[in-house]
């Protein structure tokens, strides 16, 4: 069988009965299981996703199929999927069942998409490698000596190494771009509000946002389009209607666009040469080709990282106060009473990162330091927003590398915080403003994968994604 990545392709064979919802499956089983050092997979369905194909083919003889059949999915441990285990990669909730699907599987399942399993990822989305998970790390296809990148790493290395066509992770400050990077997928993060966050297990929620991997944009326009849209369930989504992404496609007008970059992001000190060269040389390229690109000044870019974490790690303590050996979660077997049983558990229960998030969320969330920290925080939040919608007002999009390298060694950043957390300084912007983002594979160092980023105005998904797909077929980017 042809290593198949694309939707289209896929759809088109099934069609001609060439191949079957079912072989495609027995396909990426075997490609799941041979592949099992890269560590994607914390559960693979094996009978459910070939009961689901089976049901599929089905359809597809009655030509009753929905949009998304034949397409092999992933999805992030953080997740939910009735009558399916769901840990968020935790030792905390560790055996535990979902008593309910996350809109988003819901909508996936009923457009006839076949989910294969859940992926490995950072405990409670928290960490930039995907080393913090209590299932051990995840490595990278493309060199396993490497971090595939976090907090989604294990969805990326899904969709990098063939063990599925797609994938859905979560991206609260860069965890679907980054290891889209690092693992040369497309990684797509929406407007905050645009997917429900229903049956997400929250790490920050004012950040995280539901959004794909793929190989190609045309299947994550595809995607979105069908996981998109109001929900009882989720009281900050958007009531916009939904726009058919693909048939944007071809409706876009054709003329050249107003694209930024930012002075702080290309001139960083701590940037590749090559994924700074690469990066240039695509915006010469844009410019030959009669866009416009002006380089800008931005003057938030160290304000953002420090800005992001006193709000994630607040949101974060928040969150998951309700682990704790009593409402949900993990309980020690040695405590002996009320205060022991919390201690143990959580103590236990949680990782080490996990434990450091939730201690700086609440220092800065306690009543001496509210005002210093959490307060000034939020008002950096919202300089930064007004400055990004301020820029997107006059030009269509910003471009930048994804991120300032390509994949590190295992273990090289897990002793020093402040570089992991430094992994985001790309990234973030996206998520303090609330904006659409997408990485998209545009070169490689040393055969190892990294991509540039895009950003576009809130809800301009269609847009966006039109232009990604033009970047893609111009300049011939790397695919997966």
């Amino acid at each position: 069988m042809n290593k198949y990545t694309s939707l289209k392709e896929v759809k088109k064979e099934l069609q001609e009965s060439k191949i079957s919802c079912v072989g495609l499956v027995e396909y990426f089983l075997e490609r799941i299981y041979s592949s099992k050092s890269i560590n994607a997979f914390i559960e693979v369905y094996d009978e459910a996703a070939k009961h689901q194909a089976l049901e599929v083919d089905k359809k597809i003889k009655t030509k009753t199929e929905g949009k998304l059949a034949g397409l092999v999915v992933s999805i992030k441990d953080n997740i939910c999927y009735e009558g399916h285990h769901v840990s968020a990669s935790s030792k905390m909730l560790e055996g535990f069942e979902s008593l309910y699907s996350a809109t988003v599987v819901e909508r996936l399942l009923e457009e006839d998409a076949i989910i294969i399993g859940r992926t490995n990822c950072d405990e409670f989305a928290m960490g930039s490698s995907n080393e913090t998970s209590y299932y051990g790390p995840v490595v990278n296809p493309h060199d396993e000596t490497k971090v595939a990148g976090g907090s989604s790493g294990g969805a990326a290395a899904s969709v990098a190494a063939g063990m599925c066509m797609a994938a859905l992770g979560s991206d609260t400050g860069g965890s679907i771009r980054q290891p889209a990077s690092f693992t040369g997928t497309v990684g797509f993060k929406p407007t905050y509000g645009r997917v429900s966050r229903h049956g997400l297990i929250a790490f920050g929620s004012s950040f995280d946002q539901i959004g794909t991997f793929t190989t190609n944009v045309e299947d994550a326009a595809l995607i979105l389009e069908v996981i998109s849209g109001k929900d009882k369930f989720d009281s900050t989504l958007s009531k916009k209607s939904v726009p058919s992404y693909i048939e944007q496609f071809g409706k876009q007008e054709k003329k050249n666009k107003k694209i930024a970059y930012l002075d702080c992001y290309v001139d960083h000190e701590g940037i590749d040469p090559e994924v700074k060269s690469k990066t240039l040389k695509v915006i010469e390229e844009l410019k030959e080709e009669g866009h416009q690109v002006d380089k800008i000044s931005f003057d938030y870019l160290h304000e953002m990282v420090p800005t992001y974490y006193v709000l994630t790690t607040a949101e974060a303590s928040s969150n998951l106060a309700r682990y704790d050996g009593i409402h949900f979660g993990y309980r020690s077997e040695s405590a002996h009473d009320l205060e022991s049983t919390y201690v143990k558990s959580r103590s236990e229960g949680f990782g080490k990162e996990v434990k450091r998030r939730i201690m700086l969320g609440t220092y800065v969330l306690s009543a001496g330091y509210y005002d210093a920290y959490y307060t000034k925080a939020q008002k950096v939040r919202r300089l930064v927003k007004e400055k990004t919608n301020e820029i997107l007002e006059t030009y269509d999009f910003i471009i930048s590398p994804t991120s300032p390298h390509t994949a590190f060694e295992l273990n090289a950043q897990t002793n020093d915080q402040i570089k992991m957390y430094l992994e985001d300084i790309f990234t973030v912007q996206a998520n303090l403003a609330g904006i659409p983002a997408i990485s998209l594979p545009i070169g490689e160092k040393e055969k190892m994968p990294f991509g540039i980023q895009l950003m576009g105005g809130a809800f301009k998904e269609a847009d966006l994604l039109a232009f990604s797909k033009e970047l893609m077929n111009k300049f011939q980017l790397i695919k997966a």
